[in-house]
């Protein structure tokens, strides 16, 4: 295995990686109710849900990082924009994982009733920060990582395409989510994310199965591709 194909299993198995976090679509059900915080019960669910979005955000910087030696070829601002947006996006989920867990900790403190107020709060800075962390940025890593690859035809040009979609719907749901045309949680908004998703699902197992296209004018042929012992090669003389 070649490090070219090294570089492009581990950034489809990164990107594969952050759907690990769909299960707190139900896990994270409990801490959003309205008594949450006074009711008895375990708090594993919340926590549980916290853990895989730290591992998500982990993840989205990984593959960033994983494919910037390749995509910088392309064009270095774009792939350094790329990993930068990537890096937003993860502190935005710690930023809400931390919203939600502090609401876990009131519970847990036996806060009461007084907490209510702080609790409800804490929830909806997490919806919000949600909204641009998980909704909005990976519209701008489609449209980043989207035209890289498109022009690098690093994948099938399809798969970009299919971003650019997703990019443009997950936005203009964003949009209709801040003046309030749709809902956050309604069904409609969750339609709207589905391209995005498959996007980088798609381009996750692309990577993992195909890796990059060998005809792409980017993978030029590397000595350390080719096995060759790069210490054998003399350095360039400048005169």
């Amino acid at each position: 295995m070649n490090r070219r194909r090294k570089t492009s299993l581990a950034a489809g198995v990164l990107y594969l990686l952050t759907f690990v976090s769909i299960p707190t679509l139900f896990l994270y059900g409990p801490v959003k109710g309205a008594n949450y915080i006074l009711g008895a019960g375990p708090d594993t669910g919340a926590v549980l849900g916290g853990i895989l979005e730290i591992i998500v955000a982990l993840a989205g910087i990984g593959t960033a990082v994983a494919l910037y030696p390749v995509l910088k070829r392309q064009n270095e601002g774009v792939a350094l924009g790329f990993v930068g947006s990537r890096t937003l996006e993860a502190s935005g989920i710690f930023a809400g994982v931390m919203c939600l867990l502090s609401v876990v900790s009131l519970r847990q403190a036996g806060a009461g009733a007084e907490s209510l107020v702080t609790s409800h709060a804490l929830v909806t800075m997490y919806d919000r920060i949600f909204l641009i962390s998980q909704s909005f940025i990976p519209a701008v890593n489609g449209l980043l990582l989207g035209s890289l690859l498109y022009r690098s035809r690093l994948v099938p040009r399809v798969l970009p395409v299919l971003g650019f979609i997703g990019a443009t719907l997950l936005v203009a749901g964003d949009i209709a989510v801040l003046f309030g045309l749709i809902g956050q949680h309604a069904p409609s908004t969750g339609l709207l994310a589905i391209p995005i998703a498959l996007w980088e699902f798609s381009l996750g197992v692309w990577l993992v199965v195909k890796g990059f296209n060998p005809s792409s004018p980017l993978l030029f042929v590397d000595p350390r591709d080719a096995g060759v012992n790069t210490s054998l090669i003399p350095a360039a003389v400048t005169p």
